[in-house]
């Protein structure tokens, strides 16, 4: 019950947002970062209309593993909005191919990590990401590693490099629906359909609670490929259910089998 003042007495005090100011939980920026923010945030207002359900699920400290569904090559400019509207600095896994030149210089300045895919080196992705997750921070990871090649936009079957990453880590793990991005370019027929402000919806998840099986996972347990793969299909269809919710239609049972083969253009976050 809330509580109520009696007649002539003061009024009752306003609850306080107990959130700590976004400033300081971003904590130190560096210039790369800042040039990031000059770009990215100025775009991300042009492109999107942005609204949240359940903001208040975004820890504004330690390390958190955003998992998220990949449904458009703009995914990572609305994530990035998603993470720094919370108070946090966001860090992708991407394609190496987009770390070139300049751009790539300022990419790498600002925390962001190059995976190699289908290389021994992805390995080195990963391992820069668990670094940068026990360091404390965010790190934005679409586990399907391009964008979904279900034709209704469900969520493909995922890689199993952010269930590695969920396992061996104490990092809060968040699953995250997002809907809207791909109105502005369909991956499936690759046509961009230029407007201002699309609506892109993000619904954030309870976090994951992946104690029993890290405390398997420190006492011994191997990291079998059914023991990732069974935990990266407890995450995915942790998104697939809140996306069926923002979408208000009802899932599919299964997940979409994965390509044979990627496309030129996936500009994606990488599950390695």
């Amino acid at each position: 019950m809330t509580e109520q003042s009696s007649p002539g007495s003061a009024p009752a005090p306003r609850a306080r947002n107990l959130r700590p100011g976004k400033w300081r939980t971003r904590g130190r920026i560096g210039w790369a970062f800042w040039l990031c923010i000059a770009v990215v945030f100025p775009a991300s207002k042009l492109m999107f209309a942005i609204r949240y359900r359940h903001g208040d699920r975004f820890p504004t400290t330690g390390p958190v593993l955003v998992v998220a569904n990949h449904i458009s090559i703009f995914d990572p400019i609305s994530c990035a909005r998603l993470v720094f509207d919370h108070g946090r600095m966001p860090h992708f896994l991407a394609k190496e191919s987009v770390f070139k030149g300049l751009a790539g210089a300022i990419l790498r300045s600002a925390g962001q990590i190059p995976v190699a895919r289908y290389s021994s080196e992805a390995k080195g992705a990963l391992s820069a990401a668990h670094a940068d997750l026990q360091a404390g921070n965010v790190v934005v990871i679409y586990p399907e590693g391009s964008v979904t090649r279900d034709p209704d936009w469900w969520p493909m079957q995922a890689r199993t490099g952010a269930a590695r990453l969920a396992l061996t880590t104490d990092a809060v793990v968040l699953p995250v629906a997002q809907w809207g991005p791909q109105t502005l370019h369909d991956y499936h027929t690759k046509k961009f359909h230029p407007r201002l402000r699309a609506p892109a919806h993000y619904l954030i998840g309870e976090p994951l609670d992946l104690s029993a099986v890290r405390a398997e996972v420190r006492a011994g347990r191997p990291l079998t490929a059914d023991l990732l793969r069974e935990t990266t299909d407890l995450m995915m269809g942790r998104v697939r259910d809140q996306l069926a919710e923002l979408r208000g239609e009802p899932a599919p049972a299964a997940f979409h089998p994965r390509p044979r083969r990627e496309l030129p253009g996936d500009l994606s976050g990488s599950a390695a």
